[in-house]
């Protein structure tokens, strides 16, 4: 684990799953590297578009283009991004940037990062998140502990470690189900009893906070 002084380091230092995020069964790979994200810190949180058939159906029920998410967190002297897919991991920040379509990403930051993300805040950030290292990406997409969504492990990192809610939480049935892809995918997780009142929080739902401001987008 990295200790406070690197985190205190991170904190400063530039860097270049149907509803709630998608597990990456496919990638495209940039075939050029790419700059390091300068705007990146402990805390912010990424999101791109990735390219699974479940991501095509969050983008439809959510109307975003935006369908994963994760938190960049410090590990190993390197910045990471710590990310609900099968299983929970951290996956370095290039790589992750590279999985998505295109290469593009967007980074979003506390608007009162300066005076919220201390290095205190950082360690309570990978300490709360140690508790879902390594577990089962929710298909499901529940609200227990018991495996997580992408999302939702972004929300509930900062909401044990600030106190802070990052997005609304809503119930499935507040979602556009009525496209055939929606429809399909929704078939195959829950069959016939799709749990309509089922809370749930939304990359986009993150991504639209007013907590938030935009920081960095490639």
């Amino acid at each position: 684990m990295a200790s406070l002084k690197k985190i205190a380091l991170f904190t400063t230092l530039p860097l270049a799953a149907l509803i709630g995020g998608a597990l990456y069964l496919t990638g495209m790979p940039v075939k050029k590297p790419l700059q390091q994200p300068p705007a990146a810190r402990a805390g912010d949180v990424i999101f791109q578009e990735s390219m699974s058939d479940l991501s095509t159906a969050i983008k439809l029920a959510t109307h975003s283009k935006y369908s994963h998410c994760g938190i960049v967190l410090p590990k190993d002297g390197e910045l990471y991004v710590y990310e609900a897919l099968q299983p929970v991991r951290y996956t370095p920040l290039q790589k992750w940037i590279s999985r998505g379509r295109k290469g593009h990403y967007v980074i979003k930051r506390l608007k009162n990062a300066d005076s919220v993300i201390t290095q205190t805040t950082v360690q309570k950030m990978v300490d709360a998140g140690k508790k879902y290292d390594g577990k089962n990406y929710d298909f499901y997409f529940g609200w227990s502990d018991e495996r997580i969504y992408c999302s939702e492990l972004v929300w509930k990192i900062y909401k044990e470690s600030t106190g802070l809610e990052l997005g609304k939480l809503e119930q499935l049935k507040d979602f556009d189900l009525n496209s055939p892809a929606v429809k399909e995918q929704m078939k195959q997780i829950y069959g016939n009893n799709i749990p309509l009142t089922e809370q749930i929080i939304s990359p986009v739902s993150m991504f639209n906070s007013p907590l938030l401001k935009t920081v960095e987008e490639k």
